[in-house]
């Protein structure tokens, strides 16, 4: 189901990394922010299982400017097998010394950014009596103008925080001009298909992705 009224978000930060995944050892982000990136900001301040978020539009409102930087990263993740084991009650490891898995790597990030989201959210199959459209589009303007969040979103790294605002009114146009190509770009992740990047042909417009035009030439996987 759809809804027929969507919601307009101002972000910024001083730093901002959506990383290209065919880099596999160093990060090199996209030249703006992704859709899915996008969407990340406002389940960070408001999901639930009963709606989906869907990006209608990005502005970019800022010069791209890049940053070249070196971040301390740690290598791998817990395994599975001694979490469980933590949860059954039993002893287990669950840290090892991070100075042994520590690496350093440089980062192509971008620099400070400012972006409008235009965005909307469909009712999905998990939604049951109790949730109407117009009750969780309530919830969500009001934790947007409060500045509510469950977690505090951020912009690809957690260390780079996303300070937001809601808008009111209408959004001021950019000082971007003209019509760039950003070539393929990641919109989501298929997690039906084994976690399957899905990409699309990005085009920026006066400042503009329009996210569903784009998404009608298709997507590539």
């Amino acid at each position: 189901m759809d809804i027929g009224f969507g919601v307009k978000l101002k972000v910024w930060g001083d730093y901002a990394c959506f990383t290209r995944p065919e880099m596999k050892v160093e990060r090199v982000s996209y030249d703006v922010m992704t859709p899915s990136a996008a969407r990340g900001i406002l389940e960070a301040i408001y999901w639930k299982p009963a709606i989906v978020w869907e990006i209608d539009r990005i502005h970019v409102m800022k010069p791209v400017k890049f940053d070249n930087i070196r971040r301390n990263e740690v290598l791998g993740k817990i395994p599975l097998a001694p979490v469980k084991s933590a949860f059954s009650g039993k002893e287990a490891v669950l840290f090892k010394d991070a100075n042994d898995e520590r690496v350093q790597r440089a980062s192509m990030v971008l620099r400070d950014v400012e972006y409008y989201i235009e965005a909307h959210f469909n009712m999905t199959d998990k939604a049951g009596p109790e949730d109407t459209v117009e009750k969780h589009y309530n919830v969500a303007l009001r934790r947007m103008r409060k500045g509510q969040c469950f977690h505090h979103p951020y912009f690809g790294c957690r260390e780079f925080p996303v300070q937001f605002e809601f808008m009111e009114g209408e959004i001021p146009k950019s000082d971007l001009a003209g019509k760039k190509d950003l070539g393929l770009m990641l919109w989501d992740i298929d997690f039906a298909k084994d976690m399957t990047p899905v990409f699309f042909r990005a085009e920026m417009n006066d400042g503009v992705i329009d996210v569903k035009r784009c998404l009608n030439g298709g997507v590539f996987s």
